[in-house]
């Protein structure tokens, strides 16, 4: 019997173990290695193609190359059409507002994201894979954003950050109802745009100011890093890259932000100290983020470190020496100090896999 308490991740991941299992097992008698016996493979093909069977059933899951590429065609148009149907719903909404009396008004903006929801609810029972729950999920979400901003404009209500407190709970709660990546990270921004105009309103600041200063976002791009391990979700396992991609993005975006204008910070110091100060701090955070990513076997983790540092490395090249430096010789060194980092990865890479051994 399949676990009751499996995901689709993980359904997703035995499948392809079958399928890597049978390919091996195939090359194996091939090269006369190993050879099962007529009832053997025959008891094995049953078995696999009835855990194929049950996990196809139950979460949908890819069982070819084939599906596998069309499902990942599906997540893209449905994520396009996620976000044209939420700007649809934004500018129908003010297409023909002003035409309506304000309990009319009250109305739609109340039933809205009510009726997306029930929508959300009844399409997650006719299907497995979510695609169209989740482009329900986006107009539900649109929706309730465009409640609060049109009731405030309505009742003469202040804008304030604390509206992206229940921006970011709501779709939180659409997350985690039906395992939305989608929704996730969409709460996860708002709650990070209100922890990051909290802390800018508490140094003194209008909220609305609070991106000019890029440090406000690290912190809460840390916070959105370290959630997902402190606080490990058994059902939702596919929502920690989500919380780290996002946190590891706003942090390192701040970063990349503050050691090439250091006027931006909140230090009181010359900008050319802040720079370079930063980029030091940048450059050891995404060796640290490599190295983590490796030691964790996290390859988000990794690849984002990697790609951060290359990012930041490049970005200071080219201010060292793309005016001066010939470009041939530019480009040659730049892809010389590649192959060094190539090196120098692959060498810790075979470290931390003997240390793991």
């Amino acid at each position: 019997m399949t676990d009751p308490e499996v995901s689709r991740r993980e359904a997703q991941q035995r499948v392809d173990r079958i399928r890597a299992f049978e390919r091996e097992l195939a090359r194996l008698e091939r090269e006369d290695v190993l050879a099962l016996s007529p009832e053997s493979r025959e008891r094995l093909a049953a078995y696999h193609a009835a855990v194929r069977t049950r996990l196809q059933e139950r979460f949908d899951v890819d069982t070819s190359a084939s599906e596998r590429r069309t499902s990942l065609g599906m997540r893209i148009v449905s994520t396009l059409g996620a976000l044209a149907l939420a700007v649809a719903a934004y500018f129908f909404f003010y297409r023909f507002w002003g035409a309506l009396s304000t309990p009319i008004q009250v109305l739609i903006l109340i039933a809205a994201p009510c009726l997306a929801v029930a929508g959300m609810e009844l399409a997650s029972r006719r299907e497995q894979t979510l695609y169209f729950t989740g482009l329900i999920g986006a107009i539900a979400f649109s929706c309730f954003v465009l409640d609060l901003s049109v009731l405030g404009a309505i009742f003469n209500i202040t804008p304030s950050q604390w509206a992206f407190l229940p921006w970011g709970v709501f779709p939180l709660l659409l997350a985690y109802a039906y395992g939305l990546r989608m929704m996730l990270a969409a709460g996860i921004l708002s709650l990070m745009v209100c922890l990051t105009a909290t802390v800018g309103t508490l140094g003194g600041s209008f909220w609305t100011y609070t991106g000019e200063r890029p440090e406000n976002y690290i912190v809460a791009g840390i916070a959105a890093f370290a959630f997902p391990f402190l606080v490990r979700a058994r059902r939702h396992d596919e929502f920690a890259p989500v919380y780290r991609i996002v946190g590891m993005l706003a942090t390192f975006i701040a970063i990349f932000v503050l050691a090439n204008w250091g006027a931006s910070s909140h230090l009181r110091l010359d900008p050319g100290t802040v720079e370079a100060a930063y980029q030091i701090i940048g450059f050891l955070l995404a060796g640290l983020a490599i190295w983590l990513g490796i030691r964790r076997e996290l390859g988000d983790v990794a690849n984002m470190g990697a790609m951060f540092f290359i990012f930041l490395l490049l970005s200071k090249f080219f201010d060292w020496w793309w005016d001066w430096m010939p470009k041939y010789l530019f480009f040659l060194l730049v892809g010389s100090i590649a192959i060094g980092v190539l090196v120098v990865l692959r060498h810790a890479r075979r470290t931390l896999k003997e240390v793991s051994a």
